[in-house]
Order: structure tokens, then sequence, then C-alpha cells
């Protein structure tokens, strides 16, 4: 193009942000527009350290004002609505009626996704990852409590089972084992697991799976796998197994695309994300692209939803949009890999998939130390 293109995108997350930095590189003079409700980033992979006090909210909220002014952004503070015009146009409910309708040359949807609450009684339990809120609420249950059971589970998506986070609750998990036997309560805490699945977490393989499991044994925690969750109530989950009694219900639910998806006129998959092809570009669409969990990407089943993923997918979607503004084919794809450290609060548990292999590695201190720096050290760009 003869002037510089309008790049608009959708989101203030991994995604979004790692899309901000490789579009700014490659292309100085493009004009660049984020949408999001805030100029804000929430660093999702700590939220598992509130409830024990590790990190406090503040910690891991950081405002974006300095960012988007060092990489030439405009910000549009507000909700997106819907698409239009094959994605050229993006319709939001900004406040300033100018920003309502954004024309733009290429966009990248980087909003996430968003949690299927559709079981009965959801609103008994509480979903860590929905952001500082909840885990503080978490936080504040657990210290109040002096006795009872804690049961923790994460579901999936019935028409796209991959899209769930289970690594989180087994952080949260073991995490909330060694808080509780740091404070001496966990004599008079249980705690319990549940999952569709007889065995969870098999995204992450085999290996991990029987680490996992046998992780829990070794510090007495409760499974009921292999039984459908039908519900909440106050008294605890119900399942097609039978009735887990709990004073507290941490739930992670499955996940979908987000919620004006169907207003956006362009393919979905069956679990409700955009449908991508091999270079993250949205199927059908003229230089439309996605990344991180608002996409389904073609890949392995255990292809994981998280940070590290939404990254390589955000800086090869953005070198193939900048590629489809000079009409040129797209060359990149991004690297299918899974990395996770477990963490236990003191200890981690690192586990690596790709395409040719699994790998787990037993629990050390190193690994959550590891985790630690890794936190700092990619939070340095947005401080």
């Amino acid at each position: 193009m003869s002037t510089a293109p309008h790049i608009v995108i959708l989101g203030a997350g991994f995604a979004a942000l790692t899309a901000v930095r490789a579009l700014r590189k490659r292309a100085p003079r493009a004009r660049i527009t984020l949408v999001a409700p805030k100029a804000r980033f929430v660093y999702l992979p700590s939220l598992i350290w509130i409830p024990p006090g590790l990190r406090q909210g503040a910690d891991l909220v950081l405002p974006l004002e300095r960012f988007f002014r060092d990489q030439g952004v405009e910000f549009v503070a507000a909700r997106v609505t819907g698409l239009q015009d094959g994605g050229r146009t993006v319709l939001t409910d900004a406040v300033d009626e100018t920003n309502r309708t954004l024309r733009n040359d290429a966009l990248l949807i980087a909003t996430g996704g968003r949690f299927i609450k559709k079981l009965r009684g959801i609103e008994h339990a509480l979903t860590l990852c929905e952001g500082v809120a909840s885990a503080e609420a978490i936080r504040d249950r657990v210290s109040a409590m002096q006795d009872g059971r804690i049961a923790l589970g994460f579901g999936g998506n019935p028409n796209e089972p991959a899209a769930m986070r289970g690594g989180p609750m087994f952080e949260l998990l073991f995490g909330l084992d060694t808080h509780l036997r740091r404070t001496g309560r966990r004599a008079r805490i249980d705690l319990a697991f549940f999952s569709a699945a007889t065995k969870p977490g098999s995204r992450l393989g085999d290996k991990a799976v029987s680490g996992l499991l046998a992780e829990m044994a070794r510090r007495r925690i409760d499974t009921h796998l292999g039984h459908k969750p039908l519900g909440f109530s106050e008294r605890g989950v119900d399942t097609e197994g039978g009735h887990i009694d709990a004073d507290l219900i941490l739930f992670m639910p499955g996940l979908t695309g987000p919620a004006w998806a169907a207003e956006s006129g362009l393919p979905l998959s069956p679990g409700g994300f955009f449908r991508a092809d091999a270079h993250c570009r949205v199927e059908g669409a003229d230089r439309v692209f996605v990344a991180g969990d608002a996409g389904s990407f073609p890949g392995p089943d255990w292809l994981p939803k998280q940070a590290h993923m939404a990254d390589l997918q955000a800086r090869a979607a953005a070198q193939n949009l900048l590629l489809a503004l000079e009409g040129k084919a797209p060359a990149a794809t991004p690297k299918v890999e899974l990395i996770c450290i477990v963490d236990t609060l003191d200890k981690g548990i690192l586990v690596y998939r790709d395409p040719k292999r699994s790998v787990l590695l037993p629990s050390c201190r190193l690994f959550h130390w590891a985790k630690r720096y890794f936190e700092g050290q990619y939070l340095r760009a947005y401080r």
C-alpha cells in the first residue's frame, strides 16, 4: 500500500500485546489501533499465587498507557459488539461516537475466549482465571476456613473438547495444599479434585497425567474422576457418579469464543471460535487473522490454550498480516509446543510437549523460581 496501512487489534492480552510489538518492529509507519475495555494487562499465569498470598492483585495488573505511547498505538476504550464487511469494519460500544465503527486495512482478533457458564448452580463456584477479583475472593474464602472441604475441578467444551484450561487448576490445587500445610490447617481441611475425564490433563501427555495423579496421592488429595459434573450447590458438587461434599467449590469451565463472534459474519468452529488455518488467517476472510484463545487452529488434539501458544500465534499472525497487506502469500506458521511449569508454591513440575516428544521433569525448587523469574522478565516490557 502506498499510504500507511491501518491495522486494528482487538484485545489487550498476551496475543494482542505481542502482536503490537511484532507489528511495530516490522512496520514502523503503520497506524495501529487497539480496542479493549481497559488499557491494562493482567498477567493471568500468576493468579495462582494470589490465594496463598504470594502475590497481590496489584502486582499482576499493569497499566498500558506508557506502552501504547511508546509503541505509537491509538487506544480505544470499548467492547467489540460485532464486525461488518468481512472484518473491514469493527463495531464497538465506545462512548465516543467516532469510535463506534472502526474501518481497517487488516484486522487481528486477539480478544481471548470466555468461560461456558451453563452448569446448574454455577454461581456457587469461583473461577480463578476470571481475573484478580475472583482470585482475591478465593484467597478470602480460604483464609476464613478453619475446617471443611475444598473441591476443585475443570470442564471442557462439549463441541470442542480441547478448549479447556486445566493447568492452573492443578497449580491451584497443589498450591493450596502447600499453603494449608504451612498454616497448620491441612489436617482439618480436605481437598478433593473432580473431573469428567478418567485421565485429567491428558493434553500434557501420559507421563504428566501419571505424575499429577501420583502427586495427588502423595498429598492425600481425594480424586473423583470419570464422572461428568451435573451442577453445584451450597452443599457441594453433583456428578453422574454421586455427590461431593464441599464448603468451597473452585471450578474452571470450558472455553468458547467471544460473545460477539456470532455477529461477526466470520466462520466459526463447532466450539464457537474463529476458524483459522495454519497461518492464523480466519478461513474465508481477507486480511483477518486470529491469535490466542479466540481461535480454533489446526494441529494436534493437545494444542494448548495458554499464554505461550498465544504469543507464538501472535508473532506468526503479525508477520502474515503484513505480507497480506503487500499482496503476498503467508509464510509463517506458529511453532506447536506446550511448555508448562505446574507450580506447587515452593516447587514446580516441568512439562514439555511438541509433535515429536513429551517430557516430564520431576518436582524441584528450581522450576518454581524459574517461573517467578520468567514472570519478572515478561512484565519488564510493560512496566
